[in-house]
């Protein structure tokens, strides 16, 4: 919370926001942290006052936004956002082995969470930092283009691999976080084709394993890269997947430890701190019932079928219809069993669900290069091609 001058000159005007910098570009000070349980009531004319409505059980604060959400600019519960993420990086090298280190030639950021913390990286690990991508601004998100080839070239628009930065060199590329790997895939392809020679992949978070169920609905369980493997399998494969010599993840607890380190105002009892680390290993700092998670695939679900309803008239209107369009306009669609949209047809479904499981499966394992550019601008937005 925070509070300025009246415009009129009479008053106080008050302003609630998740980060400060929403406030502070628009004039407000002396901002106020809400801890967990209170309420604030602000009457014309009078103060705000605090209500603690509900006994706090724990001063949880999602950590997630420090490697991933949030403006680096930001303030969050007392922490820097900038600061905790030069934190982050001052940890990667701890998961790394010296064999890995030496073999690196290049840092490389993914534009543009990852600009914070790459730079930090090169320093401890004393390697040169350069910027191998160019992103394009003025092109729009392309996730909501209507047609495959249009997304396609929408991103190769978007994001851009300098030759330069990348031919004959062994890379690290830094990024915030891996969430569906799609977009991971897609970018060491880039790197590659750039003329890298061995592509290292750098998480600053810890493997997504579960849902995100506080803030942004990141994916489904069944989306994750990394979810329901064993710790060490996990890693080998997202590599594979991702097209990458090597992935690394940065720990939990260096994660929370970097965090803790980065308070800078300490309005808050943060002797009470803690983080809310359940999209990491699944223990949600509130007790979660089973039937949420089934209701919130079902809210997914029916997202998805709107989405590949509204394609599917798109094509029509354009005279460009597959077969499975077809089948979606004539039949409808419903959610198979793994979260997958298909024709309203037991056939159908047999036939091209399965398949398509296993064509993922297939890919995964055998670590395929992606065949669909994938939007840069939203990490990890996943989208398959039409069978």
């Amino acid at each position: 919370m925070g509070s300025r001058p009246s415009n009129n000159g009479m008053g106080t005007d008050y302003m609630f926001a998740s980060e400060s910098i929403a406030l502070k570009q628009l004039g407000f000070r002396d901002f106020k942290d809400i801890l967990p349980g209170q309420a604030i009531i602000i009457k014309k004319g009078f103060t705000p006052v605090a209500y603690q409505i509900q006994e706090p059980k724990r001063y949880a604060v999602d950590i997630f936004e420090f490697c991933y959400f949030a403006r680096p600019d930001s303030i969050i519960d007392g922490i820097s956002v900038n600061v905790s993420r030069k934190k982050l990086a001052d940890k990667i090298k701890r998961v790394m082995t010296p064999k890995e280190i030496s073999d690196i030639d290049v840092i490389i950021p993914i534009p543009e969470t990852s600009v914070t913390s790459a730079p930090c990286v090169a320093a401890v690990l004393k390697k040169k930092f350069v910027q191998g991508f160019v992103k394009n601004r003025y092109v729009f998100r392309t996730f909501i283009m209507p047609g495959q080839t249009q997304r396609k070239q929408g991103v190769k628009r978007k994001l851009n691999a300098m030759n330069e930065e990348f031919a004959g060199k062994n890379v690290l590329l830094i990024d915030d976080s891996i969430v569906r790997g799609t977009t991971a895939r897609e970018i060491v392809a880039m790197a590659r084709e750039a003329g890298a020679k061995k592509v290292y992949f750098a998480s600053c978070a810890p493997p997504v394993t579960h849902a995100h169920i506080y803030g942004i609905d990141l994916a489904s369980p069944n989306e994750l890269v990394a979810h329901d493997h064993g710790q060490d399998r996990a890693i080998e494969e997202i590599a594979r997947y991702i097209g990458a010599d090597r992935v690394i993840f940065q720990d939990l607890q260096d994660l929370k430890t970097a965090c803790s380190e980065a308070v800078v105002s300490k309005s808050a009892p943060y002797e009470q701190l803690d983080f809310e680390v359940g999209v990491f290993c699944g223990d949600y700092v509130t007790p979660v019932d089973e039937g949420y998670f089934q209701h919130l695939e079902e809210v997914r679900g029916e997202s998805r079928k709107l989405k590949v309803l509204e394609k599917a008239r798109q094509a029509v209107a354009n005279g460009s219809l597959n077969q499975e369009e077809v089948d979606i306009v004539a039949n409808g669609v419903k959610v198979t069993a793994n979260g997958d949209v298909v024709p309203a047809t037991s056939s159908y479904e047999h036939s091209h669900t399965n398949g398509d499981s296993k064509r993922r499966r297939r890919s995964r394992e055998e670590g395929t290069p992606p065949k669909d550019r994938m939007d840069i601008s939203l990490h990890n937005y996943r989208d398959f091609p039409a069978s």
